[in-house]
């Protein structure tokens, strides 16, 4: 009779897993070898949340509202034999916010800081947002430049010499992308993982100061809510 149910009980939870969307599967999967925390920052309506959406869960629609605070999803990726739980956080842009967003600066190991390149606004302000992250993250923090809605070539302000430009300046990584038209959102986060991962193979290789494992980055998680990789 015990076997009986808990047979059944393991049917259920099969079902009940089954109809979890695809994030809501890797934040409940506990089989992992590390985790990375990441953060998506920039001005208010650059795009941040649909760009989110479109990686996590391949989704894109234009009606989304300003976040209010902060927000999480969560993705599973593997590199080089290795499964790797990606806590991507989606920030506010507003001033009124950055007090709560820049607490959760801590502990993240890997920024994309956004700009829309149709507002000049939001380009101007990524050096306040880069100064941000030196003073609120740690040192090894890696950081890629994103220009979003390339999509949106007709209306641009930005030229992309401009942005390269900056990117060297700053020693960030850079691309344009579009979360609408799905144009480089998954390489992106590729390629933000794969330098996080090259940053562990170099420290671990030297004093073995970065400790990246699931049990330690799990405390930060409880506190707060494809190619060449070798970690």
């Amino acid at each position: 009779m015990m076997a009986a149910s808990e047979g059944c009980a393991l049917r259920m939870a099969s079902v009940a897993n089954s109809h979890l969307q695809p994030s809501q599967k890797d934040a409940a999967d506990q089989n992992f070898d590390y985790m990375f925390k990441l953060l998506i920052i920039g001005n208010s309506s650059v795009g941040k949340t649909s760009f989110l959406f479109r990686y996590a869960d391949d989704s894109f629609t234009s009606a989304f509202v300003s976040t209010v605070g902060i927000d999480f999803k969560v993705k599973t990726v593997f590199r080089n034999n290795k499964r790797i739980k990606l806590q991507i956080w989606d920030t506010a842009g507003q001033e009124r916010y950055r007090t709560i967003t820049t607490a959760y600066y801590r502990g993240a190991m890997g920024f994309l800081l956004m700009y829309d390149i149709t507002n000049l606004d939001s380009f101007n302000a990524v050096q306040d947002w880069a100064t941000q992250i030196k003073t609120y993250s740690w040192d090894n923090a890696q950081v890629i430049l994103v220009g979003n809605k390339c999509d949106l070539e007709d209306d641009r302000l930005i030229p992309t010499e401009d942005s390269q430009k900056l990117a060297h300046e700053l020693g960030f990584q850079f691309f344009e992308a579009s979360a609408k038209d799905h144009i480089n959102v998954k390489q992106v986060f590729e390629c933000l993982v794969d330098v996080i991962c090259d940053k562990m193979t170099e420290s671990l290789d030297g004093d073995g100061s970065v400790s990246n494992h699931k049990d330690s980055s799990r405390q930060d998680t409880s506190s707060e809510g494809h190619a060449g990789c070798a970690c």
